[in-house]
């Protein structure tokens, strides 16, 4: 935990998380596929699982206690392994099976928590635990794609008032935000990779409860969006 932080905005921040988790279980349960529902409690507890193992790690002070290893500790054991099954996931049989079984307009939804965790990080801000630049007043405007996603998942997907092209090319342009800041974050992180943002570096991400937004939120944005890709491309 970060002393000089009160204690609301990291309680806020966990909250998003565990809301974060509840929406994706939510998506799991109700699923095309009769398997996928059966397997729904199995993958949530395998999540909830991962997020005790990052908060220990965190806690332990694992990710900030050598800024200069290479790679990052955080990289190897917190944003790797989520990005590798993603990757299980496209390249294997099962896993397009599960991708497809998927609700498009719910995974859209899903994106709405991307406003909660930009307010936190403007706080995060305020108290100088992360760059100005990786807010909405600075470099980060991600808040966009939370405040919109509502708007396409009703207006593109239930209602059917936009064109696929039109749902697809929001899908790739809130993806390329939302890779936009997670340069800036890394480029802004203490490592020896640091390119900006020396005197307020982002440090809270190496801290509890913060590191669940690189190593479970992001993922499961970036899982969401190239989900909903697939299904849009596909014939």
């Amino acid at each position: 935990m970060i002393e000089s932080l009160p204690d609301f905005i990291s309680i806020s921040f966990a909250i998003i998380t565990i809301v974060t988790l509840y929406f994706f279980y939510d998506i799991l349960k109700k699923p095309n596929s009769e398997n996928i529902r059966n397997k729904s409690n199995l993958i949530l507890f395998g999540l909830f699982i991962w997020l005790i193992i990052q908060g220990i790690l965190t806690l332990k002070n694992i990710y900030n206690s050598d800024g200069n290893s290479i790679p990052p500790k955080i990289l190897i054991f917190g944003i790797a392994p989520p990005i590798f099954t993603i990757m299980l996931l496209f390249i294997t049989k099962n896993g397009r099976d599960f991708i497809d079984s998927l609700d498009l307009a719910k995974i859209t939804y899903l994106n709405i928590v991307r406003i909660p965790v930009e307010i936190v990080l403007f706080y995060l801000s305020v108290y100088n635990l992360i760059p100005e630049l990786m807010t909405f007043e600075g470099r980060n405007y991600d808040i966009l794609a939370g405040i919109s996603a509502p708007f396409i998942a009703y207006y593109g997907i239930k209602t059917q008032k936009l064109s696929r092209n039109g749902i697809l090319i929001w899908n790739f342009i809130c993806l390329g935000l939302l890779i936009n800041i997670i340069i800036n974050a890394l480029l802004s992180t203490p490592s020896p990779f640091q390119k900006f943002a020396f005197e307020h570096p982002n440090i809270a991400i190496l801290n509890f409860p913060f590191s669940w937004l690189p190593t479970f939120i992001v993922p499961i944005i970036i899982f969401g969006h190239l989900v909903s890709i697939r299904k849009l491309t596909k014939k």
